[in-house]
Parts: C-alpha cells; structure tokens; sequence
C-alpha cells in the first residue's frame, strides 16, 4: 500500500468510561460514524476478548457494502489508557476495500481534563492499479474527512449533549442554505451582469441615477462583487460576519432597484419577495453554525517520534 494511512486525534472534555462506552456500543457508535450505517455484534465465547461483528453501510441507490471486523480491547493499567485494535474486509465484489486493520486509542490527558482519542488505520483496495488510483486521489480523502467530521460529531455529543441525529439535521439545513446562497449569488454576478447586461440589469442601473454615464463600467464591477462574494461565503461560511455582510449588501441592492423603478413591486419576481427569501435562508445558516461538527478540529497527522 503506497498512500499514507489514515490517521485522525481528537481532544474530548468527557471522561474514559463515557468515551469508551460510545465508541464500542454499536447502538451508540453507529449514531456518530458516518462510515457505518449498521453496527452488530456476534455472539462470543465468555472469556474470550475478542469481539467479532458485522458493518453495513449504505451509499445510496439501494446498494450497501457490507463486511465483517473483529476487535480486540487492551488496557494499560499504569498509564490508564486503552487500545481497541481492529481488523475489517469486506467479499463483495463492488467493495473498493478488501481488507485493513488499525486501531482506537484512549489516552487521559496528561491534567486529567479529558480523553486524547486516535485512531489510525489502512487497508488494501481491490481493482489493481484502478484501484489504487481511485482511493489516492478520491476514496481515501474523503474517508478520512468522514472520519474526522465523525469525530468532532462525537465529541459534540460528549461535551454538549448535541445528538449526531440533531448535528446531521443541522448539517444539512446549514450547508444546503450556504449552496443556494452561493449559487444565487453566483448566477446573479455572472448571467445578468457579465453576461447579458442588456436583459434589464444595465436600464435598473440606469434609473437608479446613481453613476450617470458609468453604468456600462460599474455594472461588470458589481458581477464580479456578486462572484467574489459566493466564493468567500463558501470559504467563510462558519464566520458570522459573512452573513451581515450579505443582510446590508441586500438592503442596499433592494433599495437601488426599487428606488430606480418602483413598479418592480408590482413584477412576480420582485426585489422585496426574492431578497426577503435570501435572508430567510440566511438566517438559517448563520443559526446553525455553532455546534457544526467540523472535521479541521482533527489533527490528521501524528506528533513526528
């Protein structure tokens, strides 16, 4: 295996006995790893201290890739850590992975205010050299963002008693807004402006009187403002100020158009109803930054020995 394995470490405010419960119970672990969708454990011998299980997850289209894992837990009772190690494969065909093996690692912090959770693991892919190339430039970097995004989910769930049900459903209702947002903007910098100015946007400019004989120079500016401001929300969309800026950017744009031409309140599409639907969407993404699980939280790379 050429690619680096995959390695993720998180600081978590819980205490061990919690930490450990929700990564090695499959009812809990399931709810906060975006890498399973079904998490179920075999019967064991007693004595024996190595549990095996079964994973399914699905990725949609009504396919699921479905494999088999065996772990084995160890504690250090000097230091208090502990080490749950794993190996994993899956049989089917359409599986880029075959089979790998890692672990979970435990660690208290050095002043007893927390738990050092790591984890690192890698694994062979199938299809040969296709294979390979696949999981270099596209599998393996977004499962090891999945990993991480998992990670601060749970830590999440630990030190804010948020649910991984509550952060996916404010993950979604964040990033779905911050899309259309990004995507009106974009559409509206680029089609009317820089492209078609003639459609209407360049004689709105016009009667607002604002820039008399520089509507042809000022128009392409404000495009390119428009452009330039999708891809900061984009870079920026975790930042509160990003959305003030857009509500004050809004106000004046709506007064601009409605003050050149009033009869625009009169038009379907007018300028009241569709920025009042901009700042509704706004609203709900700068409502639900805070607690968003956030993958760069992770360290991804271990401390060099």
């Amino acid at each position: 295996m050429n690619s680096k394995p995959i390695y993720v470490e998180i600081k978590m405010m819980t205490n061990m006995d919690e930490l450990w419960k929700h990564t090695q119970s499959p009812d809990l672990h399931q709810q906060w790893d975006l890498r399973f969708s079904e998490i179920t454990y075999l019967p064991r011998d007693d004595g024996d201290n190595r549990q095996t299980f079964l994973y399914r997850t699905r990725i949609g289209f009504g396919l699921n890739i479905a494999g088999t894992g065996i772990t084995k837990a160890m504690r250090e009772e000097r230091t208090g850590e502990r080490v749950s190690a794993l190996a994993f494969g899956s049989d089917q065909a359409v599986s880029l992975i075959r089979k790998g093996g890692g672990y979970w690692k435990y660690k208290p912090t050095d002043v007893g205010d927390g738990v050092t959770f790591i984890t690192q693991y890698d694994y062979r892919t199938r299809f040969g050299a296709f294979g390979e190339w696949v999981d270099r430039i596209a599998f393996r970097p977004l499962f090891g963002y999945a990993t991480a995004w998992s990670f601060d989910m749970l830590r999440i769930w630990l030190e804010k008693q948020v649910s991984p049900a509550v952060s996916l459903q404010r993950a979604f209702m964040h990033y779905l807004s911050v899309i259309v947002l990004a995507l009106t903007w974009l559409y509206q910098g680029i089609v009317p402006k820089l492209l078609y100015p003639e459609s209407g946007e360049i004689e709105l400019l016009r009667q607002t009187g604002w820039f008399p004989g520089l509507e042809t120079m000022v128009l392409p500016c404000v495009g390119v403002a428009e452009v330039a401001f999708a891809l900061l929300l984009c870079l920026q969309h975790r930042r509160k100020w990003v959305y003030q800026v857009q509500a004050w950017s809004l106000i004046l744009l709506g007064i601009a158009a409605v003050w050149g031409t009033p009869e625009l309140l009169q038009s379907p599409f007018n300028p009241l109803t569709f920025n009042l639907s901009l700042f509704v969407l706004s609203f709900f993404a700068s409502r639900t930054i805070e607690d968003l699980p956030d993958a760069s939280r992770c360290k991804r790379k271990p401390d060099p020995k």
